[in-house]
């Protein structure tokens, strides 16, 4: 506990340099390495990796603790680390030999990644032939090792279509610069470029794996943290960036208001305006309630697979039924607090459209589909069956 409150306090001192650096950011469509280099210099990429590498193998809620706080400093800054963090914790699920080939030789070593099943992967003897563009690899070039989706086609003999992560070295691609986008635009999600590669075997972990929580890695990695489901972890990956995101456009609302004055309203000032406090209430209220979804299921995952028991399939849906609205929570307070911040909120020198923008970008993320997860949770609650790689 004593190392990762010296992570919270390193983040916490850090937070300043990166809020001052995130016009940078989006300016150079690039977090800078210097930033990531004091980021790991607090131990926050460690707060997943297993103890035998170093790692602090922390309750999730540390991890995204950290992540809220850092992207309502910067969002750019707060996407990527959340994206490249879960990467150790994914990382610890797989053979032993990949983890040894990742971080055998240098236990900081990080990861990029890109699920999308976009490339084109061919089962050959000994491992795989893979090659293809995948976009959206999200803080690529602070990365030396990419985790990329793919699909096995249905065997000849009737085996059935595998989705896996495949795990390639810098040296099997390109980055291609692509990022000129309206949101997130210091996080340099560029395309990666696989021309042809092979992947061993053991460099390979299915979705299905993930989901059934039985993986290579889980035999050496034993903490409790290791059997929580993908589809638990990773999508408030993404749901908790938005979420700090929010809490920063928040904070700089409610100082901004302070200081404003509405000259429209004879020179009332904008903190004395009964439908403004009634707006940032609101506002704080849906941060508030997509926040404490997040943590209440953390910590309920973690309470049930440290005492040994198999986690229910109503509570799996239920972390996705809540992150996906907790998604929309943080958009809408997003959105209510740009909409009551007047127009200088367009201006670039004002944090706020530069949140609201962040955050907009973020919610476009395939897991923030809101349909396929509430329908998901909606078949459970009807006693039908569910089958998906991400509950």
């Amino acid at each position: 506990m004593e190392g990762t409150e010296a992570v919270r306090s390193g983040v916490r001192e850090l937070l300043p340099v990166l809020r001052d650096r995130a016009q940078e950011a989006e300016d150079r469509r690039q977090v800078s390495a210097e930033t990531v280099k004091s980021l790991a210099a607090t131990g926050f990429f460690r707060l997943l990796q297993p103890a035998r590498f170093g790692g602090f193998e922390a309750d999730p809620t540390t991890f995204f603790g950290c992540v809220r706080d850092i992207a309502a400093a910067c969002g750019s800054t707060g996407w990527i680390s959340s994206v490249i963090g879960v990467h150790n914790w994914q990382m610890a699920l797989f053979p032993d030999q990949a983890q040894q080939d990742v971080w055998g030789d240098d236990p900081g070593t990080l990861m990029s990644s890109s699920y999308a099943p976009t490339g084109k992967i061919k089962a050959v003897e000994g491992g795989y032939q893979v090659s293809g563009r995948w976009s959206f690899s999200s803080g690529s070039d602070h990365a030396s090792w990419v985790l990329l989706g793919g699909i096995i086609p249905p065997g000849d003999d009737g085996t059935p279509a595998d989705f896996r992560t495949f795990l390639l070295p810098a040296s099997d691609y390109t980055i291609e610069d692509v990022w000129h986008t309206i949101g997130l635009r210091g996080t340099g999600s560029n395309d990666i470029v696989v021309p042809g590669a092979f992947v061993p075997a053991y460099r390979s972990l299915s979705f299905g794996d993930t989901a059934r929580c039985v993986c290579p890695g889980q035999e050496l990695n034993q903490a409790p943290l290791y059997r929580i489901p993908y589809g638990s972890i990773f999508p408030y990956t993404i749901t908790t960036p938005i979420i700090g995101m929010a809490t920063g456009a928040y904070d700089a609302h409610v100082t901004y208001m302070q200081e404003r004055v509405r000259a429209a309203y004879a020179g009332v000032r904008a903190a004395e305006d009964p439908y403004s406090q009634v707006r940032v209430a609101r506002a704080a209220a849906d941060v508030d309630a997509a926040w404490l979804a997040l943590t209440a299921n953390m910590t309920e995952l973690m309470s049930l697979v440290t005492a040994g028991e198999k986690l229910p399939m109503r509570l799996r849906l239920r972390v996705r039924r809540d992150q996906v609205h907790g998604t929309e929570l943080a958009i809408q307070a997003v959105d209510r607090l740009f909409e009551n911040s007047g127009g200088r909120a367009i201006y670039t020198s004002h944090p706020i459209q530069r949140f609201w923008r962040d955050a907009h970008a973020g919610r476009v993320h395939a897991i923030n589909d809101p349909e396929r997860a509430l329908s998901m949770y909606g078949r459970g609650e009807f006693g039908l069956s569910v089958a998906d790689a991400m509950i």
